[in-house]
């Protein structure tokens, strides 16, 4: 209880408390301790919040708003910019395979060559954060981040490019879990950190969207390679500007678990390749086999290396409470169900409605507005509305706009059948995304920060991984089976334009639904998952926590 201790401390101003007594003789006094601000567990356990109250600021905060300000602009651009380049790109494909004369097998490794980097490494990133100081290595994360965007934007050929991609990976993977962790150093627990993690999960949520629309804006107006080059001046001002706004991480020291480092990022890689290859290969193929296998046995012995370390890089504590273990799992169903989403409509307006790419991009837009709109609002209700209310409510609205969608046929139109649902999509994720960061981050010790942030940032981005695997085979599968099906009832009655278009928009469909059951999935795991703390449990106890009665 020290660490959460020290941290009532910081937001309160009070003075330090002798006994346990005290300690809920204090929490018991609003005028004391407002109660948002006394919650270690501020996302998912305010059932005990008055909702007539309002929490006050931090202590602190007034004088300290202009740097904390800078500090958040500077945090979330960098997490914009390491989610935007996972779309960004995806646009400008056509361009960049007649430029570099990839071949169509080669073409999908522009993309898959970031998602093996960034999702192998994310363990290994957030807990050199924690050992190494997490101001020095977001800034280092940023750099390699710039350099390979730079390297990729003055490629000549195809491997060229894709080892570019791979270095931003590298970058990306360190500086997203030291983001969000130095999210926790910055801002103290309360409606700080709530209004800044509100920020946060905008800019993590509308990033895919918006990328689409840059990457179509460069793609169109100048070159392919500025979907590149776009990274090096932003992510240049913004390493030098950390520094300057940020304050030093401490260096924690202690030894880095380089056996479980090796074990977790061979694993998670491992992992990351067998799904990116298993919708263009096959599931029963070889190699996205034995990539599976490998991925279960080096994940198995990561389990047995961390069991046995004195110094984990992942520490079991962080999953023995539930709400957390709980955030973790929901954003992984979550991010399964909709990281297709933006694939799959990208392909359904440019293919079947005709829109151009930088048109395509620019009907994501309010999906864009509605994320970054919700997340806000939510920010500034978690105080008043129960956050575990936001947490199940987002699912919920992502499973119904996905049944919804699975509605579209080859004669919709944009402001028909997919408009509608990409609003209601946008509100769902807008109230999901801001209680389960705070859930995976909040009364997490200073010392574990950054692989509790890399544990998010995993499961988002193997959740989402694992999604596209899956829904992209479901589609490819439906589609094929309508063709064959298709061809069989009229095969000279039917023009194969028209046959072809049908079949694909039914794959899309059929995605779309099974997209929608994972969302309800993930509802049905936060329905049950996420709870208030026992009755009898002092205020900012977290579940795996012995406590004593006053």
């Amino acid at each position: 209880m020290s660490s959460q201790q020290s941290g009532i401390e910081a937001v309160g101003g009070a003075p330090p408390v002798a006994d346990s007594a005290s300690s809920d003789a204090r929490l018991g006094s609003r005028d004391e301790c407002p109660v948002l601000p006394c919650l270690p567990h501020t996302a998912l356990n305010a059932d005990r919040i008055d909702p007539d109250g309002s929490p006050a600021p931090a202590a602190g905060d007034a004088e300290n708003s202009p740097r904390l300000t800078a500090a958040l602009i500077v945090i979330s651009v960098a997490q914009l910019m390491v989610v935007l380049d996972a779309t960004i790109v995806t646009v400008a494909l056509p361009s960049i395979q007649r430029a570099l004369h990839f071949s169509p097998a080669n073409l999908e490794w522009v993309i898959s060559g970031y998602t093996l980097a960034f999702g192998g490494l994310l363990l290994l990133g957030g807990r050199l954060g924690d050992v190494l100081g997490r101001r020095r290595m977001f800034v280092f994360g940023l750099a390699v981040f710039s350099l390979g965007s730079l390297a990729g934007g003055l490629a000549t050929t195809s491997g060229w490019l894709i080892a570019s991609r791979a270095v931003q990976g590298v970058g990306g993977a360190i500086a997203a879990p030291t983001a969000l962790s130095l999210i926790g150093d910055t801002f103290p627990e309360g409606p700080s950190r709530t209004r800044a993690m509100g920020v946060y999960a905008a800019m993590s949520g509308a990033g895919g969207a918006l990328g689409l629309l840059l990457g179509g804006i460069l793609t169109d107006i100048a070159s392919w390679r500025w979907v590149l080059f776009v990274n090096v001046p932003i992510g240049a001002v913004v390493a030098v500007t950390a520094p300057l706004v940020l304050g030093r991480s401490a260096q924690r020291g202690g030894k880095l678990d380089v056996p479980g480092a090796f074990a977790a990022t061979a694993g998670t890689t491992a992992l990351v390749y067998g799904l990116v290859r298993a919708p263009v290969q096959g599931w029963a193929d070889p190699v996205t086999g034995s990539s599976f296998a490998v991925a279960a046995v080096l994940l198995l012995a990561f389990v047995t290396i961390e069991a046995r370390s004195d110094h984990p890089i992942l520490p079991f504590r962080l999953l023995a409470d539930r709400n957390r273990a709980a955030s973790y799992l929901v954003m992984l169903g979550l991010a399964g169900s909709i990281f297709a989403v933006s694939f799959f409509l990208t392909q359904l307006l440019q293919t079947v409605f005709g829109y151009s790419p930088l048109r395509t991009g620019a009907l994501f837009l309010p999906f864009s507005v509605g994320i970054v709109g919700t997340s806000e609002a939510v920010a500034k209700l978690i105080g008043r509305v129960r956050p575990r209310v936001f947490a199940t409510a987002g699912p919920l609205l992502a499973a119904v706009a996905l049944l919804w969608l699975s509605r579209v046929h080859p004669t919709s139109t944009y402001f028909g059948a997919v408009l509608g649902p990409l609003l209601l999509l946008s509100v769902g994720l807008g109230l999901a995304f801001v209680p389960l960061t705070l859930g995976a981050t909040s009364g997490v010790p200073p010392a574990d920060m950054g692989i509790a942030s890399a544990l998010f940032n995993t499961s988002q981005q193997v959740g989402g991984t694992l999604g596209l695997a899956v829904l992209v085979t479901v589609a490819t599968a439906t589609t094929r089976h309508a063709l064959r099906s298709g061809a069989a009832r009229q095969p000279l009655g039917q023009l194969a334009r028209t046959l072809a278009v049908s079949s694909s928009v039914h794959g899309y469909s059929t995605a779309f639904l099974v997209g929608s059951c994972i969302a309800f999935a993930a509802f049905l795991v936060a329905l049950a998952g996420f709870r208030p703390r026992p009755p009898g449990r002092p205020v900012g106890a977290t579940d795996d926590e012995p406590h004593s009665e006053a």
